[in-house]
């Protein structure tokens, strides 16, 4: 597990791990990570990230969910759809990643094509992709053999597309099988992060231009997302119950030309994991017949129209005023928990004093409220003190009991910088420390008052020194940006403003992340300084 407050989103888990399993977590501090447990192996790579937000959690298993009304779904009365003519073929393509069951789903429509006496043909189109690949498999269905004219769906020619990734759904492959007007698709509003995510921890996936695509390929109107994913982890467990769960939906909307009974009837014979796949179909049409069933089952309204990025959780802060203010108020009562009212103070005062001259000179808060986004991330650095903090409050181990449930222990993985070996290239090395490093943690936290004070042995490591002279350093160049600032200036002085978003992680690897980050700020601060002057020779003309 990764506790997402102690983790700085530098990405190094997944650069050393470079496992698609390391997803994108966007929380109100910024992007964090966090682990998908129905997609990882297990192989514990990830721990070689330097980073003590990576956890592992033994003894315990992951909680079952309490579903309600689970005992009797498959007694649920759910209507007939209105079914299909089949009197031609009708081509199902499926796309989605590898070693989420793509492939059995189509298999599982040719079985119960067969069931029926109806002719069928799969073709699986895997290659090299066993996980984390895309993978298609084109499932067709028609009266007899003699309707079936190629294995494969035909470009423009599929009747429905079954997108259970937005990313390989709307591949160059799937796209071609659409035809506006004609073909209908239902997606997967769950959006699993891609291999550029593991080199490049900016990644961001354009999902609502990628929606506009496939709008265009089927047609206003004929594309239905539900987040089959989340809806198949918090009430089976599992992500990878999602693909029978949008069969199903499928199905109840009347787009699949096969009885239920049928498709019920090839889950048995494929006989992997009978019952919970069986929930899932029944729990697809349930939602695809009454989507209020959600609200009801996960306390509120459920996502089912907008896809967005895997796992993501945003926390949102809700006060009078404007973004700036509100931002700075949020900040400043974390400062007051990290450390006291004083600093909280301080940083007030600062961010009070960048708004008001940046009101002066342009009369606007954009510079004022990058800032304060920035000031705070410099001066809520992560110490010992932090992390210990961090762990201890309360609210990670409520996570972790949350999703996992029995006799489970935390266990921690961390690099002392006072006494960790290092190892041939100097970086310190990560040893595991059991349970009770919990009670080390509570002790450091209750002695944050001793942060910068000559009483902090931390503080006396060149990474501490350099984190407390980035503080000032930043403010600095953020008063001397100020004496200048104009309208022609500003979005250059944002810029600057804005370097600290690179400058993460936590020891060798933030080391290196601030050599980048000076150099991006001495370069962006020059341009900045030819605006200025560039301004002040035009203003003397």
């Amino acid at each position: 597990m990764i506790n997402p407050r102690v983790c700085e989103g530098c990405g190094d888990c997944s650069t050393q791990s470079n496992c698609l399993s390391i997803e994108p977590l966007e929380t109100e501090l910024g992007r964090k990570r966090v682990i998908n447990q129905s997609s990882c192996n297990k192989d514990f790579s990830c721990l070689k990230g330097f980073c003590p937000s990576l956890v592992t959690v033994e003894g315990g298993q992951l909680r079952k969910p309490k579903v309600l009304e689970a005992s009797d779904m498959q007694a649920y009365a759910l209507p007939d759809p209105m079914f299909i003519q089949l009197d031609q073929s009708y081509g199902i393509f499926v796309a989605g990643v590898g070693g989420t069951g793509v492939v059995t789903i189509g298999q599982l429509l040719g079985m119960a094509a067969h069931l029926e006496g109806k002719a069928g043909s799969v073709l699986d189109m895997a290659g090299l992709a066993q996980k984390g690949g895309a993978v298609f498999s084109h499932a067709i269905i028609a009266p007899t053999a003699a309707h079936i004219l190629n294995t494969r769906i035909a470009m423009g020619q599929a009747d429905l597309v079954l997108g259970a990734d937005l990313v390989v759904g709307s591949s160059a492959e799937a796209v071609a099988r659409m035809r506006p007007g004609h073909t209908r698709m239902l997606l997967n509003a769950d959006v699993a992060p891609t291999a550029a995510f593991v080199s490049n921890p900016n990644w961001t996936l354009a999902a609502r231009e990628l929606r506009q695509e496939l709008e265009q390929a089927c047609g206003d109107g004929r594309i239905e997302s539900v987040d089959a994913s989340e809806i198949a982890v918090k009430l089976l467990g599992d992500a990878v119950y999602a693909n029978p769960l949008l069969m199903g939906f499928a199905y109840q909307k009347g787009w699949i030309p096969l009885h239920h009974r049928s498709l019920e009837q090839a889950i048995v014979l494929n006989a992997v994991q009978v019952k919970k796949n069986l929930e899932a179909f029944t729990w697809g049409r349930r939602v695809a017949h009454e989507p209020e069933v959600l609200a009801r089952v996960f306390g509120s309204t459920h996502r089912i129209d907008q896809p967005a990025p895997h796992g993501a959780t945003i926390v949102e802060f809700k006060r009078s005023g404007s973004e700036f203010e509100q931002l700075r108020e949020h900040r400043a009562a974390f400062l007051r928990e990290y450390q006291n009212d004083a600093y909280a103070a301080e940083y007030v005062s600062f961010v009070n004093a960048v708004s008001d001259a940046e009101m002066r000179a342009c009369g606007t808060q954009r510079l004022a409220l990058v800032v304060a986004r920035y000031l705070f991330k410099l001066m809520a650095y992560k110490d010992e003190y932090e992390v210990a903090r961090l762990y201890t409050d309360g609210e990670f181990l409520r996570s972790v009991g949350e999703q996992f449930e029995g006799d489970w222990s935390v266990h921690f993985h961390l690099a002392p910088p006072l006494f960790a070996k290092r190892d041939d290239k100097g970086h310190l090395i990560k040893t595991k420390f059991g349970p009770r490093m919990l009670v080390a943690f509570r002790l450091l936290a209750k002695l944050k008052g001793l942060r910068g004070t000559w009483m902090d042995v931390f503080g006396y490591t060149a990474e501490r020194r350099g984190e407390r002279a980035l503080i000032g350093e930043y403010r600095e160049t953020v008063l001397a940006m100020l004496g200048k600032l104009s309208r022609g200036s500003l979005e250059k002085a944002i810029e600057v403003a804005g370097v600290p978003e690179e400058i993460r992680g936590y020891g060798h690897v933030k080391e290196a992340a601030l050599v980048r980050g000076q150099a991006v700020r001495v370069r962006l601060l020059g341009e900045f300084e030819s605006l200025v002057d560039g301004a002040g020779g035009s203003r003397a003309a």
